[in-house]
């Protein structure tokens, strides 16, 4: 980030990291700015035996596009491929 800039990043490491891998600056962006960015733990469940909310909830955190419309199937498509 420029000096003087405030950044809007609230992970920078993972940011930086993900622009490294060959990720565009908004999708880095997006997966460093969620609550849980930078975190570890292994803890979260299976996208499959998630409800279709819960689903559609990461979907909006993340700003998934049409998520209204979609199956449960294509959500889970929609979270991974993001």
């Amino acid at each position: 980030m420029p000096k003087g800039k405030l950044s809007t990043i609230k992970n920078e490491k993972q940011y930086e990291a993900l622009i490294k891998k060959g990720m565009s600056k908004e999708k880095a962006a997006r997966i460093a700015n969620t609550p849980d960015s930078g975190k570890k733990g292994g803890g979260a469940s299976k996208y499959e035996t998630r409800t279709k909310k819960d689903l559609y909830e990461q979907a909006r955190k993340i700003g998934i596009e049409g998520r209204s419309k979609m199956t449960k199937k294509e959500l889970i498509h929609s979270i991974r491929n993001s």
